[in-house]
């Protein structure tokens, strides 16, 4: 999307985001989004959900490592994991 789409400030200051853009960017009611101001610019970003952030975590690798009483591991019965 490289068009220029415009939007309307309410007499509150509520600005009414086009359409295509919400579909765009997965905004819904109640989405958070963080507005940033650089040399007469803004920048508008869809927020993480709580949801958004729990589908991160669970794309994390988990691997069982085994350590001794010393502090190491056997790198060959964990030939991935990096101290």
């Amino acid at each position: 999307m490289n068009r220029v789409l415009i939007g309307k400030v309410s007499k509150k200051g509520q600005v009414v985001i086009p359409i295509q853009i919400r579909k765009a960017l997965g905004l819904n009611k109640g989405s958070k989004v963080s507005f940033e101001l650089n040399n007469g610019e803004i920048t508008i970003k869809k927020l993480p959900t709580a949801l958004d952030w729990a589908n991160l975590v669970k794309q994390i690798p988990v691997e069982d490592v085994k350590i001794d009483e010393n502090g190491y591991f056997d790198p060959k019965k964990s030939p991935d994991f990096h101290d």
